[in-house]
């Protein structure tokens, strides 16, 4: 395997996390425009990218590969209830 062919699985394996983090923080700007988060939207972006490629990787190591539909669910609820808390922990404040 060839340094590129590594590098665009690296990509495509980071993708869901990636595009599950940015719908997860357009839709709470759109659904919850009146409160104001905890953190700007680059860093929420940033945490929803990083529980997802947590939720992607223990997929990996739990089942033997990546795919599964399990590992895609555990990586929605993540994502979704790592903006949750940053919603709510302004709101606490």
């Amino acid at each position: 395997m060839s340094l590129l062919e590594l590098l665009l699985h690296a990509l495509n394996f980071a993708a869901p996390a990636l595009v599950v983090a940015l719908i997860v923080v357009l839709c709470s700007r759109i659904l919850y425009a009146k409160s104001r988060p905890l953190a700007n939207g680059w860093l929420q972006l940033a945490v929803n990218f990083a529980v997802g490629m947590g939720a992607l990787v223990l997929g990996l190591w739990v089942f033997g590969t990546d795919g599964k539909l399990a590992t895609y669910a555990v990586l929605v609820v993540g994502c979704g209830t790592a903006q949750w808390l940053l919603l709510r922990a302004w709101q606490l404040k």
